[in-house]
Formats: C-alpha cells, sequence, structure tokens
C-alpha cells in the first residue's frame, strides 16, 4: 500500500507522496497506471516529495505517461504546501530542490504561493531559436527548464488543440518533444491561454507554460506589473523582477488523501 494525497493547482493536478524517507521506488509503468484516470488514481503528474541536502525538499516529477520531466510550476507550489502540510510547518518561505535547479517558493497571506522560475532561455538546443513556421502556424520558443512553443492568436475559440497540439509536440524540430502554449490577449494585462503538455496532452492549466507565455508575451508588451493569465482550470499571476527573472503567482489546493 501506499499513501497519497493530491493536489492541485489551477486545474493541474497531482499525485503527492512523501518519500522524504526514501523507501518508495517506482517505476515508469506504476506511474502512469497511478496517473491514468480511468484505471488508477487520475492525474496530469506525480511528485515523489523528497530529502535534499541544498533545499528544504526535492520535488521529484513524472509526467502521466511515466517519463521524468525537468520543472514544474504548479507541482512547486503544489509541492510547497504538501511539504508545510506534512511537516506541520508554517514557514513563510521555502526552497524546492528541482531537476532545473533550488526553486524559491514565498507563501501569500491570501494562500496564493509565489515562485521565482528564473530568467527564460530563447537559445537552447531543444528548439531553433527565432519565429517558426510549423503546420502553416507561427510559434516563438523558450526554455523554463522545460522546453515551450508558444503561439499568439486572435481567438481561441473553437481552437482544436487536441489535432494539433500532438503535431507539434512531436515535430521534427524538437529533439525531445515541446511543450505547447496558445495565447489570447483579451486585454493589456490579461490573457487566455491554453496547453498541450509534452507527455500529458491537454492539461487545465501550466505554471511553466504560464511563464513561458508571459516571456513571449513579454518581449512584445513589456509588462511593467503583474499580469493575469487564464487558464480553462483558474488563473495564473505572472510578473518579472528587476532580474529579468519570472515570478509565478497562484494558487495551491489539497483535494483528498487515501491510499492504493
Amino acid at each position: 500500500m501506499i499513501n497519497f494525497h493530491k493536489y492541485h493547482g489551477a486545474g493541474n493536478d497531482f499525485i503527492m507522496i512523501n518519500n522524504l524517507d526514501g523507501d518508495i521506488h517506482l517505476k515508469s509503468e506504476h506511474i502512469k497506471t497511478l496517473c491514468d484516470r480511468h484505471f488508477g488514481i487520475g492525474a496530469d503528474g506525480l511528485i515523489l516529495l523528497q530529502s535534499s541536502e541544498k533545499a528544504d525538499c526535492f520535488m521529484n516529477y513524472y509526467n502521466s505517461d511515466g517519463s521524468l520531466a525537468e520543472m514544474c510550476g504548479n507541482g512547486a507550489r503544489c509541492t510547497a504546501k504538501f511539504f508545510l502540510d506534512q511537516t506541520d510547518s508554517h514557514a513563510k518561505e521555502l526552497s524546492i530542490d528541482t531537476k532545473a535547479g533550488i526553486k524559491k517558493i514565498i507563501c501569500k497571506s491570501d494562500d496564493t504561493y509565489s515562485v521565482n522560475m528564473g530568467a527564460p532561455i530563447f537559445e537552447h538546443t531543444d528548439f531553433p531559436s527565432g519565429l517558426l513556421n510549423i503546420e502553416g502556424l507561427p510559434f516563438e520558443c523558450v526554455s523554463m527548464g522545460n522546453p515551450h512553443a508558444v503561439m499568439i492568436k486572435d481567438t481561441l475559440d473553437n481552437f482544436d488543440i487536441l489535432s494539433i497540439g500532438p503535431e507539434i509536440e512531436n515535430d521534427y524540430h524538437f529533439p525531445n518533444k515541446i511543450n505547447v502554449e496558445f495565447v489570447e490577449k483579451i486585454k493589456d494585462d490579461y490573457f487566455k491561454v491554453k496547453v498541450w503538455e509534452r507527455g500529458c496532452g491537454p492539461t487545465l492549466a501550466c505554471g511553466t507554460g504560464a511563464c513561458a507565455a508571459f516571456s513571449i508575451l513579454n518581449k512584445k508588451e513589456n509588462f511593467k506589473k503583474e499580469i493575469t493569465l487564464e487558464f480553462p482550470g483558474g488563473k495564473l499571476f505572472l510578473s518579472e523582477n528587476h532580474r529579468g527573472e519570472i515570478i509565478l503567482r497562484g494558487p495551491a489546493t489539497f483535494v483528498f488523501k487515501g491510499e492504493i
């Protein structure tokens, strides 16, 4: 038996397992089954909460297909809340070790969690630089610890993400596949986003996807204050600090717990 907790960040949901003692070892096929929404618990991904010598804890994150992922912004916030809940801590700041480096989490008084996601990287071996035309659509790419292709559209109404998402994810330009975001401007500080996650498919929100969308938009808009990105599962809030690092703020919500 494994004890688990279910958390979500703006609808991006995770199976959270306390593995601070290091006794739990899961294979990719186990993770895939646990994340299956028909035959398992159901989630966009699975996070093992593990100990770290460099930070308060380590976030060992897996996509729902059992593959390892470098980084997850919503997952980092949920990991922070899960760690606080598991350790009965009332800390207002945490450091989370990830495969993309250590992320600082600040627990806000409005029950949101803010994470410094670092600076965007526009040149990377995971994708070509500059504007790409794929399947007749224009994309710009950026890494937020994992690779993203972002397209800005006039409207997302009736946009068939189920058809175009896997085509972009598996395009030959991307040797390690890629996450995909489609963005619609509603007003100067408010945007709608739909996301196709590598190894997952369509999800209700994506933290690194929000940062990727912000970074591409910010090159054009040069935001001076926090903006709102509305995903199908809820809202995430993005800003940039004086060092050019992206700050992601949003909720982290406990749903239920059980054993399997």
